[in-house]
């Protein structure tokens, strides 16, 4: 008796596993809780669903999906990386503050070109990545 529950525990577990990843359910704990850490706001519930009801009309009415990282956000982040004034940051820091942001996995590979990260190439990367998680909600 006892492994027959055991294979229906893992098949549950299979399916719950499933059933996150075709929802992309990880993505956006991940997503919402990097913006409710980045703006920290006094009101978290309520922030959350309001956030949540903006992907709901974005995607009722194909308007812009929101996006948490404004120009002047992304600026200041990248400048708070860029310690050394150079105008880059390093493949690691970019690798490092895509993930914070929750906007990439822990198993994505990432291609390290050897060169450095332009505030460009950030800004580019993180508003891309962002209307890319958006949408698959």
């Amino acid at each position: 008796m006892e492994a027959g529950s055991s294979g229906s525990s893992r098949s549950r577990e299979l399916e719950a596993r499933n059933y996150l990843k075709k929802h992309r359910i990880m993505e956006l704990v991940s997503y919402l809780t990097s913006s409710l850490l980045f703006f920290q706001p006094e009101k978290p519930r309520e922030y959350l669903v309001s956030l949540l009801e903006r992907v709901r009309i974005a995607k009722i009415t194909g308007v812009a999906f929101p996006v948490f990282m404004d120009h002047s956000n992304i600026v200041a982040m990248f400048e708070m990386m860029d310690t050394s004034k150079k105008g880059t940051i390093s493949f690691v820091q970019y690798r490092e503050a895509l993930n914070t942001l929750g906007l990439c996995t822990a198993n994505e590979v990432l291609k390290d070109d050897g060169h450095g990260i332009t505030l460009d190439k950030f800004r580019s990367e993180v508003n891309r990545r962002s209307k890319e998680v958006w949408s698959a909600f």
